[in-house]
Protein backbone atom coordinates (compact mmCIF):
# COMPACT_ATOMS: atom_id res chain seq x y z
CA UNK A 1 0.00 0.00 0.00
CA UNK A 2 1.07 3.53 -0.77
CA UNK A 3 -0.10 6.47 1.41
CA UNK A 4 -0.30 9.39 -1.03
CA UNK A 5 -1.14 13.09 -1.10
CA UNK A 6 -0.80 15.92 -3.62
CA UNK A 7 0.76 19.20 -2.47
CA UNK A 8 2.61 22.39 -3.26
CA UNK A 9 6.00 22.62 -1.57
CA UNK A 10 6.86 26.30 -0.98
CA UNK A 11 10.30 27.51 -2.07
CA UNK A 12 13.13 27.56 0.46
CA UNK A 13 12.84 31.30 1.22
CA UNK A 14 9.16 30.88 2.13
CA UNK A 15 9.87 27.80 4.25
CA UNK A 16 12.60 29.79 6.05
CA UNK A 17 10.08 32.55 6.78
CA UNK A 18 7.64 29.99 8.20
CA UNK A 19 10.28 28.28 10.32
CA UNK A 20 11.42 31.67 11.66
CA UNK A 21 7.81 32.47 12.62
CA UNK A 22 7.52 29.32 14.72
CA UNK A 23 7.65 29.75 18.47
CA UNK A 24 9.91 27.57 20.55
CA UNK A 25 6.96 26.72 22.78
CA UNK A 26 7.15 23.06 23.80
CA UNK A 27 3.36 23.11 24.25
CA UNK A 28 2.86 22.67 20.50
CA UNK A 29 4.27 20.02 18.14
CA UNK A 30 5.94 22.14 15.45
CA UNK A 31 6.43 20.68 12.00
CA UNK A 32 9.91 20.60 10.50
CA UNK A 33 11.01 22.27 7.29
CA UNK A 34 10.78 18.96 5.42
CA UNK A 35 7.05 18.75 6.30
CA UNK A 36 6.00 22.25 5.19
CA UNK A 37 3.54 21.95 2.30
CA UNK A 38 0.10 23.02 1.14
CA UNK A 39 -2.03 19.90 0.67
CA UNK A 40 -4.15 19.98 -2.48
CA UNK A 41 -5.65 16.49 -2.06
CA UNK A 42 -5.08 13.80 0.56
CA UNK A 43 -5.43 10.46 -1.19
CA UNK A 44 -4.65 7.96 1.55
CA UNK A 45 -3.61 4.35 1.15
CA UNK A 46 -3.91 2.83 -2.30
CA UNK A 47 -2.51 -0.20 -4.09
CA UNK A 48 0.12 0.20 -6.85
CA UNK A 49 -2.37 0.01 -9.80
CA UNK A 50 -4.51 2.78 -8.30
CA UNK A 51 -1.39 4.86 -7.60
CA UNK A 52 -0.38 4.49 -11.25
CA UNK A 53 -3.87 5.54 -12.41
CA UNK A 54 -3.75 8.62 -10.15
CA UNK A 55 -0.28 9.58 -11.41
CA UNK A 56 -1.45 9.26 -15.03
CA UNK A 57 -4.59 11.33 -14.38
CA UNK A 58 -2.52 14.07 -12.72
CA UNK A 59 -0.15 14.09 -15.68
CA UNK A 60 -3.05 15.04 -17.99
CA UNK A 61 -4.06 18.01 -15.82
CA UNK A 62 -3.52 21.48 -17.32
CA UNK A 63 -3.60 24.82 -15.51
CA UNK A 64 -1.63 28.05 -15.80
CA UNK A 65 1.12 28.73 -13.28
CA UNK A 66 0.28 31.35 -10.65
CA UNK A 67 1.68 33.19 -7.65
CA UNK A 68 0.82 32.86 -3.97
CA UNK A 69 1.94 34.63 -0.85
CA UNK A 70 1.73 33.84 2.83
CA UNK A 71 -1.17 35.79 4.34
CA UNK A 72 -1.89 35.54 8.04
CA UNK A 73 -2.50 32.57 10.28
CA UNK A 74 -5.37 30.60 11.70
CA UNK A 75 -6.20 27.37 13.45
CA UNK A 76 -8.46 24.39 13.23
CA UNK A 77 -9.86 23.31 16.58
CA UNK A 78 -11.07 19.79 16.97
CA UNK A 79 -12.33 17.80 19.92
CA UNK A 80 -8.91 16.28 20.66
CA UNK A 81 -6.76 19.27 19.71
CA UNK A 82 -6.06 21.11 16.52
CA UNK A 83 -3.59 22.67 14.12
CA UNK A 84 -2.06 26.13 13.79
CA UNK A 85 -1.53 27.14 10.15
CA UNK A 86 -0.32 29.86 7.80
CA UNK A 87 -2.79 31.08 5.20
CA UNK A 88 -2.16 31.87 1.54
CA UNK A 89 -3.53 34.44 -0.90
CA UNK A 90 -5.03 34.69 -3.39
CA UNK A 91 -7.18 31.62 -2.79
CA UNK A 92 -8.79 31.38 -6.23
CA UNK A 93 -5.92 29.95 -8.32
CA UNK A 94 -4.98 27.36 -5.69
CA UNK A 95 -8.65 26.42 -5.23
CA UNK A 96 -8.97 25.96 -9.01
CA UNK A 97 -5.89 23.73 -9.02
CA UNK A 98 -7.26 21.70 -6.11
CA UNK A 99 -10.60 21.29 -7.94
CA UNK A 100 -8.82 20.03 -11.07
CA UNK A 101 -6.79 17.61 -8.97
CA UNK A 102 -10.00 16.45 -7.28
CA UNK A 103 -11.60 15.75 -10.69
CA UNK A 104 -8.48 13.86 -11.82
CA UNK A 105 -8.54 11.72 -8.66
CA UNK A 106 -12.24 10.91 -9.09
CA UNK A 107 -11.66 9.99 -12.76
CA UNK A 108 -8.84 7.70 -11.54
CA UNK A 109 -11.35 5.90 -9.32
CA UNK A 110 -11.13 7.61 -5.91
CA UNK A 111 -14.20 8.54 -3.91
CA UNK A 112 -14.88 12.29 -3.94
CA UNK A 113 -13.44 14.35 -1.09
CA UNK A 114 -16.25 15.43 1.24
CA UNK A 115 -14.35 18.08 3.22
CA UNK A 116 -14.25 21.67 1.98
CA UNK A 117 -10.90 22.79 0.62
CA UNK A 118 -9.17 25.36 2.83
CA UNK A 119 -5.68 26.22 1.53
CA UNK A 120 -3.13 26.43 4.35
CA UNK A 121 0.31 25.28 5.46
CA UNK A 122 0.28 23.51 8.82
CA UNK A 123 2.84 24.93 11.27
CA UNK A 124 2.02 23.04 14.47
CA UNK A 125 -0.37 20.60 16.08
CA UNK A 126 -1.63 20.69 19.64
CA UNK A 127 -3.70 18.77 22.15
CA UNK A 128 -7.05 20.06 23.40
CA UNK A 129 -5.45 21.37 26.61
CA UNK A 130 -3.19 23.66 24.53
CA UNK A 131 -5.88 25.58 22.62
CA UNK A 132 -5.20 28.78 24.64
CA UNK A 133 -1.51 28.67 23.66
CA UNK A 134 -2.47 28.11 20.02
CA UNK A 135 -4.92 31.02 20.18
CA UNK A 136 -2.20 33.33 21.52
CA UNK A 137 0.19 32.26 18.77
CA UNK A 138 -2.54 32.69 16.13
CA UNK A 139 -2.94 36.30 17.29
CA UNK A 140 0.82 36.87 17.19
CA UNK A 141 1.04 35.45 13.63
CA UNK A 142 -2.02 37.32 12.29
CA UNK A 143 0.20 39.66 10.25
CA UNK A 144 2.49 36.93 8.92
CA UNK A 145 3.10 37.64 5.23
CA UNK A 146 5.54 37.11 2.41
CA UNK A 147 6.31 38.43 -1.01
CA UNK A 148 4.56 36.53 -3.81
CA UNK A 149 6.24 33.30 -4.87
CA UNK A 150 5.72 31.36 -8.10
CA UNK A 151 3.73 28.14 -8.16
CA UNK A 152 4.80 26.43 -11.38
CA UNK A 153 4.37 22.81 -10.32
CA UNK A 154 2.72 20.51 -7.80
CA UNK A 155 3.91 17.18 -6.43
CA UNK A 156 2.55 13.72 -5.69
CA UNK A 157 4.08 12.59 -2.38
CA UNK A 158 4.18 9.28 -0.56
CA UNK A 159 3.99 9.55 3.22
CA UNK A 160 5.78 7.08 5.47
CA UNK A 161 4.63 7.15 9.08
CA UNK A 162 6.93 6.23 11.96
CA UNK A 163 7.17 6.87 15.67
CA UNK A 164 9.52 9.77 14.80
CA UNK A 165 6.84 11.43 12.66
CA UNK A 166 6.04 11.36 8.95
CA UNK A 167 8.62 11.28 6.18
CA UNK A 168 7.65 12.35 2.66
CA UNK A 169 9.09 11.07 -0.62
CA UNK A 170 8.40 12.78 -3.93
CA UNK A 171 6.74 10.33 -6.32
CA UNK A 172 6.22 12.69 -9.27
CA UNK A 173 6.26 16.40 -10.03
CA UNK A 174 3.80 18.00 -12.46
CA UNK A 175 4.54 21.27 -14.25
CA UNK A 176 1.86 23.90 -14.57
CA UNK A 177 1.51 25.66 -17.91
CA UNK A 178 3.62 28.75 -18.28
CA UNK A 179 1.66 31.78 -19.36
CA UNK A 180 3.37 33.54 -22.24
CA UNK A 181 2.50 36.88 -23.64
CA UNK A 182 2.99 37.67 -27.28
CA UNK A 183 5.23 40.59 -28.03
CA UNK A 184 3.87 42.60 -30.92
CA UNK A 185 6.19 44.04 -33.54
CA UNK A 186 6.16 47.79 -34.15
Amino acid sequence: MHRLFVAIRPPEAIRDLLVDAMDDSPELRWVGDEQLHLTLRFIGEVERPAANDIAAALDRLRQPAFELKIAGAGRFDRRNGGALWAGVAPRQPVAELAARIERACVIAGLAPERRAFHPHITLARYGRDRAATASSLETRLATLSSKPFPVDHFTLFESHLSRHGPHYDEVASYQLDRVTTAVSSP
